[in-house]
């Protein structure tokens, strides 16, 4: 899936760990496996990843992928709107959810850069629920404001 689908290639193997690189730049280039045997299926909880999202530059290199993803049998989302970024998705054949997920918009759409991660910011789809949602977050410490 990585090497065929997704453009990484086998890097260094060390103990049991494989290592893959994708030739693009930035966050996300390298993806490290590693091999175990004897564990049950995960299963929703606490401690359990949800899903793991690769980047795609824009909506051009996500159809690439969605189309190479579509040759080799596998079923892929149509395109979501997600408000900040665009995504589709679908499992590897292990069962794990992957999100092929666009850079842009970006996150400032609705804010400027200076005010990136000052207070919480919702898509308008979960506007209505917004103090629902507070409720339900802890309170976030900035290091630059909130010292011990």
């Amino acid at each position: 899936m990585l090497t065929g689908v997704l453009g990484y290639e086998p890097g260094p193997v060390e103990g049991g760990r494989q290592r893959y690189v994708h030739p693009g730049e930035g966050p996300g280039r390298i993806v490290d496996l590693r091999a175990t045997r004897g564990f049950w299926s995960g299963a929703m909880g606490a401690g359990v990843v949800h899903h793991v999202a690769f980047r795609a530059a824009d909506d051009a290199t996500q159809a690439a992928a969605t189309a190479a993803l579509t040759q080799h049998g596998i079923r892929v989302t149509p395109q979501r709107d997600r408000t900040y970024f665009r995504s589709t998705y679908f499992r590897e054949p292990g069962g794990v959810l992957f999100e092929i997920a666009t850079d842009g918009p970006g996150f400032a759409i609705d804010e400027p850069v200076e005010a990136l991660g000052s207070r919480l910011m919702l898509p308008p789809c979960h506007e209505p629920h917004r103090a629902a949602i507070e409720a339900t977050l802890p309170p976030l410490l900035r290091p630059d404001r909130d010292a011990a």
